[in-house]
């Protein structure tokens, strides 16, 4: 005998309303896109149908679905064991920070490859520069201290047609710089973006794997046999998230005019307090803050500018008109 049937509501209401993934997955619809999902895709305990989300093929390949589904992606593939992140966040991150550009641009989101977007941290998946440029139109420079993921993110790249011309990888060859290395002295960049490692360590990273897989289980794992959660320059960073966003935006600082608006993904609540002294300290002009929620989790974009009124001005009248 099945439980109780669950009621779920029809639409995903913290997901920015223009988050193509709003609606719950559509697992029918999908296997037409992508006929591999289907033997990954069974009735669960409510009679739903779903997938093992503790499976980490069983999650890359609803990635690959709903990539190709809702972006036209045809080709999409990740080393083993590196991070296989869930679009819907994602998707969410580049809709708010669109709102914020357009919020200096007297409402109209600006949009189009003259629109240029750092992704610090690009990852093997590259998957905000995809939804980036699918949206709009934006091109973009992704960057990583791994070159693995460099070389996977541009096979992702060379495979799609639409990809092609639009995204720029560049290999950070220092592990403490964001910028440095990246940025050229006069190159202009309208927005940076970053999903920050979460943990402070090594043994963090995977206590929180453990907790993950326990609870997608509903049973207590104490060895995985796969960690399918990202490298360690994905999960972690000594000081945390906190240190990673410190240390980012102090160096912000000294490219203050290369970039109209520097932003980065805040996960943990207890972050923003010193988040907001050391922006304080290093003089941004204007701070905005972004609620973001998907199911239970909750979380922030934090966006900032060092650029005056005047210099913003000229700014937007130049390069998205």
């Amino acid at each position: 005998m099945l439980p109780i049937k669950k009621k779920h509501p029809k639409v995903k209401s913290k997901l920015h309303p223009r988050n193509k993934h709003r609606s719950r997955y559509d697992f029918k619809q999908l296997i037409t896109s992508c006929l591999e999902l289907a033997s990954f895709v069974s009735l669960n305990i409510y009679g739903d149908e779903s997938i093992d989300f503790a499976n980490a093929e069983a999650v890359k390949m609803l990635n690959k679905a709903l990539l190709l589904h809702y972006y036209n992606i045809e080709y999409w593939e990740i080393p083993e064991n590196y991070l296989c992140p869930p679009i819907p966040g994602r998707a969410d991150y580049i809709h708010h920070i669109s709102d914020l550009l357009g919020a200096y641009n007297y409402g109209k989101i600006p949009s189009g490859s003259k629109v240029k977007c750092l992704d610090i941290g690009i990852g093997a998946n590259c998957v905000y520069p995809i939804i980036g440029v699918k949206e709009y139109g934006w091109s973009f420079i992704g960057s990583d201290i791994d070159p693995l993921s460099i070389k996977s993110a541009n096979k992702i790249i060379e495979q799609n047609k639409t990809l092609i011309g639009k995204i720029e990888c560049r290999l950070q060859n220092d592990p403490n710089d964001f910028f440095y290395g990246i940025i050229a002295k006069e190159e202009l960049i309208d927005l940076s973006i970053c999903n920050p490692p979460f943990h402070a360590s090594q043994a963090e990273a995977q206590a929180g794997t453990l907790r993950k897989l326990s609870n997608l289980n509903d049973k207590k794992i104490d060895n995985p046999k796969l960690n399918f959660g990202g490298q360690s320059n994905e999960l972690w960073y000594k000081g945390g998230e906190e240190r990673f966003v410190r240390n980012m935006i102090r160096q912000s600082k000294k490219f203050a005019t290369n970039c109209f608006l520097f932003s980065s993904l805040i996960s943990k609540q207890s972050t923003l307090k010193s988040t907001y002294k050391i922006l304080e300290e290093v003089g941004a002009l204007e701070v905005k803050t972004v609620s973001m929620g998907q199911g239970n989790k909750t979380s922030r974009l934090i966006a900032w500018t060092f650029l005056t009124k005047e210099e913003q001005k000229k700014w937007k009248d130049t390069r998205w008109k």
